[in-house]
């Protein structure tokens, strides 16, 4: 079967399939892929043999046999994550994951960026990945605190001149606010603020200055804030919050807003 968009009908909004199957909570668009080799996935009858396939709403896309469920309005969940879990759904090494963690009555939820394995604080879930990927843009310009514990003696005027952007091992980061908290003997703790997000960013910048992250903690990510929430718990964000806050960006707003 060709690749391509499968109904032609004007007006319609086409979307890549594996697209379509991770709005719809069933499955990520990687696991989508899968089982689009696995011969899972029909679209109007026919078998799939490749993602590289747009529909619409027009299309019956089954899964098994099943048509997929009717996709629920965005959600979003703060969650405690302590140290120890991997932000993912599967692991190769069979480490526990966050998703492992979570109570069963909660849907097929991804996160909203990531926490490595040895970070704690706030983690955002959603059912939805658009959603998802609209809150993780650098262009939403939604600060992500931390609180940091190193080992190492801090030189405050080092961690000040972060603010003006870094490259390390020819990455370059954006500006970091970065401040020291308090030191006692070889420790410290440092408060860091930025937007980007990059993969280990924290990590890798306090070791470029000489020092050895032992905890790390995040606070807030934008407006949503880890708060007194317990370790390991969840909390769905009220409806009503989620449009408030989501209403500083017209585009984000008018896409929750469609799904309700």
């Amino acid at each position: 079967m060709s690749a391509g968009t499968l109904d032609p009908a004007a007006g319609e909004r086409a979307e890549r399939i594996a697209k379509v199957l991770s709005r719809a909570g069933v499955c990520s668009r990687r696991d989508a892929e899968r089982w689009i080799a696995d011969g899972r996935v029909s679209v109007d009858g026919r078998v799939l043999g490749t993602p590289a396939v747009t529909v619409t709403a027009a299309n019956d896309i089954r899964v098994d046999g099943k048509p997929l469920p009717s996709p629920e309005r965005p959600r979003l969940w703060r969650y405690h994550k302590p140290a120890g879990l991997v932000t993912s759904h599967r692991d190769e090494k069979a480490r526990p994951t966050v998703f492992d963690a979570l109570p069963k009555d909660l849907p097929r939820l991804i996160s909203v960026g990531r926490l490595d394995l040895n970070s704690e604080g706030l983690l955002l879930l959603t059912n939805d990945g658009a959603l998802a990927r609209r809150l993780e843009l650098p262009s939403t310009g939604w600060a992500r605190r931390y609180k940091v514990r190193v080992h190492g003696e801090v030189e405050p005027g080092r961690l000040a001149a972060l603010e003006k952007g870094i490259t390390i091992d020819g990455v370059s980061y954006g500006p970091i606010r970065a401040s020291l908290e308090r030191q006692q003997a070889s420790n410290a703790w440092i408060a860091m603020v930025l937007r980007e997000g990059k993969n280990r960013e924290v990590r890798r910048m306090l070791e470029h200055l000489g020092l050895q992250v032992t905890r790390l903690i995040r606070l807030s990510y934008g407006p949503f804030q880890l708060g007194n929430l317990a370790r390991g718990a969840v909390d769905e964000v009220l409806r009503k919050v989620l449009s408030e806050q989501l209403g500083g960006t017209r585009s984000m707003a008018t896409h929750a807003d469609r799904r309700r």
